[in-house]
């Protein structure tokens, strides 16, 4: 790739892996884009500084996003193994559960609802629950259109729980306090 711009999407589409065109705003698109987005917001927190533990973690998480969004860019029927692209596997989700219960150990038990917020990487992290979760909800819309892998999802729905534990962790080591919403308080 020498240039960054190449004015094929300016009729509002975009090429998947292999070169078909599909439109910028087709589930595909928008599912890969998301995830994309939420590799973006991790860098973000990795740049604001991470504990060496947590960015290690989310390093690898970044990793396997990209892999996650060659996923989504391939079209439907063609061979992942054509484009080398890695498979998405049990082990990349047992990775994060175990991520998740190291780090929990480490908390204070969660008796209530925590308010997003914290130092700042710990509020980039909390954002990253969210965008998760979308990427996870755009990609259960597209599985109902087109066969994607199915673990992708489930990769995402416990991407979104690491990301709030990595949230928690980081605001708790930094000291700072966490906030609950004073709804149903009594």
């Amino acid at each position: 790739m020498t240039r960054i711009y190449t004015r094929t999407g300016d009729d509002g589409t975009t090429g998947l892996i292999g070169g078909r065109r599909v439109s910028k705003d087709s589930s595909r698109i928008i599912a890969y884009g998301t995830v994309d987005e939420l590799n973006a917001v991790l860098g973000l927190a990795r740049g604001h500084g991470l504990p060496e533990r947590v960015d290690g973690i989310v390093g690898r998480v970044q990793d396997d996003l990209f892999i996650l969004g060659a996923h989504l860019a391939l079209p439907q029927g063609a061979d992942q193994s054509t484009w080398a692209i890695p498979p998405v596997t049990v082990e990349h989700i047992q990775a994060l559960e175990r991520d998740i219960d190291a780090c929990q150990t480490e908390l204070p038990p969660l008796h209530q609802f925590v308010l997003p917020g914290g130092t700042v990487p710990g509020a980039l992290l909390h954002l990253s629950r969210t965008v998760a979760r979308r990427a996870e909800r755009y990609c259960v819309a597209l599985a109902r259109e087109e066969q994607i892998d199915a673990q992708i999802v489930r990769y995402l729905n416990r991407l979104s729980d690491l990301c709030f534990v990595l949230a928690r962790y980081v605001n708790h080591r930094s000291g700072k306090p966490e906030h609950h919403p004073t709804f149903g308080k009594k």
